[in-house]
């Protein structure tokens, strides 16, 4: 999405309000039922916490990612979309001149967003990596 934004300046605010909508109604209430049904689960399966450090880990990682993703990646996302509105659509540049891009706040905020998502793929990945490999854990 953000590349297509990115490509088509014309399109950033349709681009910003699906990835808006996506987490609104798609990515967040997923992540939040997560540990309803991780708990059922460790639950049902008798899980003893102190043999599993793992899985401590993470949760703690999972708590962390969700926290960073409500408090700081939606606001921004909101932000986004609110400037996106409020912008006035591209003028097309003249013969030799160069193009006029978005305001330096608008990408500053966009620099921030990327830098968010790059940190929630690497906690993702943390997260999957000790759920996978289970390092000193037998559940």
């Amino acid at each position: 999405m953000g590349t297509l934004g990115r490509n088509n300046p014309a399109h950033m605010g349709f681009a910003l309000k699906v990835v808006e909508a996506l987490e609104e109604k798609l990515v967040i209430p997923f992540a939040l039922s997560m540990p309803i049904s991780g708990i059922g689960l460790a639950a049902a399966l008798g899980i003893e916490w102190n043999h599993n450090p793992w899985l401590i880990a993470g949760l703690a990682l999972y708590a962390i990612a969700v926290s960073f993703a409500l408090f700081v990646q939606r606001p921004l996302v909101r932000q986004l979309v609110q400037m996106a509105a409020g912008a006035p659509a591209p003028v097309p540049a003249g013969p030799g001149a160069a193009a006029a891009g978005p305001p330096p706040a608008f990408l500053a905020l966009i620099k921030r967003m990327q830098m968010g998502g790059i940190f929630l793929t690497v906690m993702f990945f943390l997260i999957m990596v000790l759920m996978v490999w289970k390092p000193g854990g037998n559940i």
